[in-house]
């Protein structure tokens, strides 16, 4: 598969400026999932935020503390959402820095009534990996703001890759997590990712003029604008290939994702066939199609 952003080649560990007063460190964690590996992100001068402490290694946690000066110190912790290579190090941050976490709420929170009905009849598994054990300090609602030694972050609520998916917003700035990325479009993997939620989220943050994007993965996205509306083209033609699939006959997502990402190496079908049901589910929920049967992740869907 090519390099979709060759000249991104962070040294993980290694703190790099992108504006006056952010940082990023990468995690030594790449996967085909977290591309080079998971972007922490530090903000401030003295009193420092991170944003996504990232996945529970002793080595990045060593390459945090070293990121901070003489005169400096870590005063929050924030992070976007519970997946295993966001959330896992806040704790042991916490512990170690005094700092305490911020975040929308546990790996449950914001999920809606058809994705908890999901997750209660079994639907789990297919993601990145849920940080079960996640707990914040303090709970962040739509429009919070957290303010520190010269900067504020306001927190905005923008679920889809993960329902307690926060993105923060410093000025024109908004570091987006997994909703937005550059190198790749987000997985969205029920229950815990929600299409339906998701289209909302990009259309809600394409109402407001951004200078960049610091996703959690990546390079900065330079042209958000223009990035989001190439990821609600990406969607909506997936439903249109989704929708002409079904024309031929009723079929399950395994046999969608099959005919429908024909460029997919066989080892990323899987997140595949999770997006392709995330569809169905937004399509059952907008009353486009219909699953024969239970709505369940191997059900057999129809278009109405």
């Amino acid at each position: 598969m090519q390099d979709p952003q060759p000249d991104f080649q962070p040294v993980p560990g290694k703190p790099d400026e992108l504006l006056p007063g952010v940082r990023r460190v990468v995690a030594p964690n790449p996967s085909p999932m977290t591309f080079r590996g998971t972007n922490s992100y530090l903000v401030g001068t003295r009193g420092l935020a991170v944003i996504d402490p990232g996945p529970d290694m002793d080595a990045h946690l060593d390459a945090l503390l070293a990121s901070v000066g003489p005169d400096q110190h870590i005063s929050h912790i924030l992070v976007t959402h519970a997946h295993l290579d966001h959330s896992p190090l806040a704790r042991r941050l916490s512990d170690v820095t005094g700092a305490p976490v911020f975040a929308f709420g546990d790996a449950k929170a914001g999920r809606s009534a058809v994705m908890t009905r999901l997750a209660e009849d079994g639907l789990v598994g297919g993601g990145e990996g849920v940080d079960t054990a996640f707990a914040p300090d303090h709970r962040l609602a739509d429009g919070d703001t957290v303010t520190g030694d010269g900067w504020t972050l306001e927190a905005l609520h923008t679920p889809g890759h993960m329902a307690n998916h926060l993105s923060f917003a410093l000025d024109g700035t908004l570091f987006s997590g997994d909703l937005v990325m550059g190198w790749a479009t987000s997985l969205v993997s029920p229950p815990d990712g929600d299409l339906t939620a998701f289209m909302t989220s990009l259309r809600r943050l394409a109402g407001r003029a951004w200078s960049r994007f610091l996703p959690g993965h990546g390079d900065a996205v330079s042209q958000p604008a223009a990035r989001i509306a190439d990821l609600l083209s990406h969607r909506e033609g997936r439903e249109t290939s989704i929708l002409a699939a079904l024309s031929e006959g009723p079929a399950t997502a395994t046999e969608l994702a099959s005919r429908i990402y024909v460029d997919t190496p066989p080892t990323l079908l899987p997140a595949a066939t999770r997006n392709v049901l995330a569809h169905l589910i937004d399509l059952v929920e907008r009353s486009a199609v219909r699953p024969v049967g239970e709505l369940r992740a191997e059900a057999r869907f129809s278009r109405l």
